[in-house]
């Protein structure tokens, strides 16, 4: 009797740009799932229902980036309660009863890299920028961070969601203008959240002995903000980092093994970047 197909993919626009086929792929490979595939489609908010809808009982689950980790939930049966904290849903499940449960691993993706570096607790934290990744690091900081988080962005607008997603997420959130960011870089944990190249001007400011940094792009990198932290002896917690923690919760969730292979998922994602 021959082992049916099973089914996965990242649905997201753009998305020709996404590493989670190779990080999947590889973990199939390394399971000896040998009867999986993982795909990307190119997916809209609008073409996200019919997507959906279209999918039959071949399939375990999805993986979802921008614009859908929002649109995703109305779809779907139930939400974990990490992803309700954060009205984000990364990650679908396809029950064999039919039903479709969303989950978000960014934010114990978050959580075991920066364990991986030995960080477990942070006194305080600094956040740079406040876009969609901002409030899964307030959702992480939540969770290990004992202190005040100072929240670093450029307009009342973002200053006001930071606040919002402090008081949801039971975080003591301060906030700060974007031109005092060389003074984030003093907190024993920082976590940056923004788009290539916005850090860069900071680099000159990183102080003679740095805590950790979380730099959550992994392509370009390192940054330069990285180089001159790792330069100074700091710890630096790369994008890369996340992108593999939480797309080893997605593999341990679909495919129903655990523990997915890290290190394997992780010199695949590095082979990617270093031919890309």
């Amino acid at each position: 009797m021959s082992t049916p197909t099973k089914r996965a993919a990242v649905l997201g626009s753009p998305i020709a740009h996404s590493l989670s086929p190779v990080l999947h792929r590889a973990a199939y490979a390394e399971l000896g799932l040998t009867h999986w595939s993982y795909d990307r489609f190119e997916v809209d908010e609008a073409r996200l229902p019919g997507f959906v809808e279209g999918l039959d009982g071949s399939w375990a689950g999805l993986s979802l980036t921008m614009p859908l980790k929002r649109a995703i939930m109305p779809l779907l049966d139930s939400v974990s309660d990490t992803a309700a904290s954060v009205e984000a849903v990364n990650t679908v499940i396809f029950t064999e009863d039919g039903r479709r449960l969303g989950d978000n691993t960014d934010i114990p993706g978050m959580i075991a890299a920066l364990r991986e570096r030995g960080v477990d607790k942070a006194e305080s934290a600094a956040v740079l920028g406040a876009g969609a990744t901002a409030s899964s690091a307030l959702a992480a900081l939540s969770r290990i961070c004992t202190g005040p988080v100072t929240a670093y962005v450029r307009s009342a607008a973002r200053a006001a969601e930071m606040r919002g997603w402090g008081e949801r997420l039971g975080v003591d959130v301060r906030i700060a203008d974007w031109a005092e960011a060389g003074e984030a870089l003093r907190a024993p944990l920082v976590i940056a959240t923004t788009p290539a190249g916005t850090t860069d001007e900071l680099a000159a400011e990183v102080p003679e002995r740095p805590g950790t940094l979380f730099d959550v792009l992994y392509e370009p990198w390192p940054t330069a903000l990285a180089t001159r932290w790792s330069a100074r002896g700091g710890a630096v917690v790369g994008g890369l980092d996340l992108l593999v923690h939480q797309a080893v919760l997605q593999v341990e969730q679909m495919t129903g093994r655990s523990p997915a292979p890290l290190s394997v998922m992780r010199e695949a994602g590095e082979r990617a970047l270093a031919q890309s």
